[in-house]
């Protein structure tokens, strides 16, 4: 994969994950990541624990692939950072899994670098170069509950492959989301939509964190009845600060 100028500097790199949270309610987004607030609850709690359990333990190998844990990823282009839970690296036959061990020690270092000292030189002298031991990289994400029916989880696995891609100069064409009620990994294809869906996510979460504004909340029963964030957000209270059309208009349902 052909590696392009940074559109962001180190400093502007914003969390991997808040691209689930803008999919999911861009007012939750605006709460954790401009208001810096937080509240736990029985499904937030379900999925830190599960995500430890993803985290916990060295790397490993398992016969011809390497398994890595809470791998530390970013990308100048997308400007976000993050870690994965999981990254295997699938070996050709033959290749060497010892030299392979040591390109993903050296990239956990790397991964910390600026976009400037990327640019020191030689990318692919500085970076992992993966090309010789040739391996299948796939990134797998642990998700409490199960398949969903928007893509936020999607778009947060398509996000760590981006910023893998970027850091290895690979091409990965699909991950797994692992859920937790299926016990079962659902394969994710990293097709031109999705990428298109990422990329354009990334940048309306820059163009909020950039506004300095948190956007209203729209009520809806499914989502927000189960946000850990629903005493603080208030979204029934808020929908009344659209204007006097819209609370007659709200008010007359209520009558009928």
């Amino acid at each position: 994969m052909e590696r392009g100028e940074p559109n962001y500097t180190e400093d502007q790199l914003l969390p991997l994950s808040a691209l689930q949270h803008w999919l999911f309610c861009p007012r939750q987004c605006g709460l954790i990541h401009l208001e810096q607030v937080w509240a736990e609850n029985k499904f937030t709690a379900e999925g830190q624990v599960l995500h430890q359990k993803a985290h916990e333990g060295a790397d490993e190998s398992k016969a011809e692939v390497r398994i890595t844990r809470s791998l530390s990823v970013r990308s100048f282009a997308l400007g976000i950072s993050g870690q994965c839970d999981v990254v295997e690296f699938h070996l050709a036959s033959g290749s060497a899994s010892g030299d392979l061990r040591g390109e993903i020690s050296d990239l956990r270092g790397r991964a910390s670098e600026t976009a400037d000292e990327l640019h020191e030189g030689d990318f692919k002298s500085q970076t992992l170069n993966l090309k010789s031991a040739t391996p299948r990289v796939l990134p797998v994400e642990y998700k409490r509950g199960k398949p969903k029916l928007h893509r936020a989880d999607e778009v947060q696995l398509c996000a760590q492959a981006m910023c893998l891609e970027e850091m290895l100069e690979v091409t990965i064409r699909n991950g797994f989301l692992f859920y937790g009620e299926k016990r079962r990994r659902t394969p994710i294809e990293f097709d031109s939509s999705l990428r298109q869906l990422v990329s354009a996510t990334a940048a309306e979460l820059h163009a909020m964190i950039a506004s300095r504004e948190t956007p209203l909340a729209e009520y809806e029963s499914r989502r927000c009845d189960a946000c850990s964030l629903i005493e603080l957000c208030q979204p029934k209270a808020m929908r009344f600060k659209r204007g006097a059309q819209a609370w007659f208009d709200s008010h007359l349902k209520s009558q009928i």
